[in-house]
Order: structure tokens, then C-alpha cells, then sequence
């Protein structure tokens, strides 16, 4: 069954109102779902009349509706005088949230964390040539292009597969 975005975001705006945090009265109740968000969940974005967008990955509607709830509560927060970023202010009010609600509202959430199938490609493989342990990665990274100024935390050496 799939999750619905704007009553999921209702009940966050109401719970986040009923611990006193200074959510903006100007969210929009609609939820924009963004069907090519790969590594990202959500986005608040402030617009031009000072209303709030929030906007949720998809891909996010198949996973178990407490990612949602979360993901959207993450992006409520930002709308706090304040808390554009997940400086102190955002973090008291994500621990009252989570406190309050068993989130687990951080500054970023893993596709594991909330129950979504990683679906990043994977262009560069860096292996262990002791232990065989895999370190994927999506970006051409210091660990990616200088494998031998790394170890494995075995001890061994790394080098590049592709």
C-alpha cells in the first residue's frame, strides 16, 4: 500500500505544533513528489512568496510510513526561524520530535535506516587484497583515485576493481 504524502505531512505539522515548535504557518498541504531523487529523501524548499514546499522522493511512498513521517518532520523543521540548516536550533527541535514521537530525525538518513531499497549506481569498486572487503562508491573520491594511501581496517592493502 502506498503512503498518502499531504496526510502524512498534516499529522507532522500537527505533532510538531504540539510540542510548541515555531513551525512556519506557511507550508503548502500539498506534498511534491520528486520521481528522479536518487541519494536524496526530501527537500523544504522556501519560495518566492515565502510559502514552504515540501518535497518527497517517490521511491520514498513504497517504504513503511514511518520513513515518511520521519523524512517529512526532517524537512517541517526547516521551516523554523533558524534552521535552513541542521545547526543546533534544528537539532534540539528534531530531538524533541524524536523524543516525542520515536523518530529518528538526524541530519541524514540511510536508505537502511529507512527501509528504502539503494538504488545509487555503483561506478568505482575499491577491494581489499587481504580480507576481500568491498568498498563501493558513487564518486570518483581520494579513496577511489589513491587506493594505496588507504588500509582496510584488516590491515590490508586496497586497490581499485573498476
Amino acid at each position: 500500500m502506498m503512503n498518502d504524502p499531504d496526510r502524512l505531512l498534516a499529522r507532522v505539522i500537527a505533532q510538531a505544533r504540539a510540542l510548541d515548535i515555531p513551525i512556519s504557518p506557511h507550508i503548502l498541504p500539498q506534498v511534491q513528489l520528486n520521481r528522479r531523487a536518487v541519494t536524496r529523501f526530501g527537500c523544504c524548499i522556501r519560495q518566492a512568496d515565502g510559502a514552504y514546499r515540501i518535497e518527497l522522493a517517490q521511491r520514498l511512498l513504497a517504504a513503511p510510513e514511518a520513513a515518511c513521517l520521519q523524512t517529512l518532520a526532517h524537512e517541517v523543521l526547516h521551516t523554523c526561524p533558524g534552521c535552513r540548516n541542521h545547526g543546533p536550533r534544528w537539532k534540539a527541535y528534531a530531538g524533541r520530535m524524536n523524543a516525542a514521537y520515536g523518530y529518528a530525525v538526524s541530519r541524514t538518513g540511510t536508505c537502511q535506516q529507512l527501509g528504502v531499497e539503494d538504488i545509487r549506481p555503483i561506478r568505482h569498486l575499491v577491494v581489499c587484497t587481504r580480507c576481500g572487503r568491498q568498498f563501493p562508491r558513487t564518486r570518483l573520491s581520494p579513496l577511489v583515485a589513491h587506493p594505496e594511501r588507504y588500509r582496510c581496517t584488516c590491515g590490508g592493502t586496497l586497490r581499485r576493481a573498476y
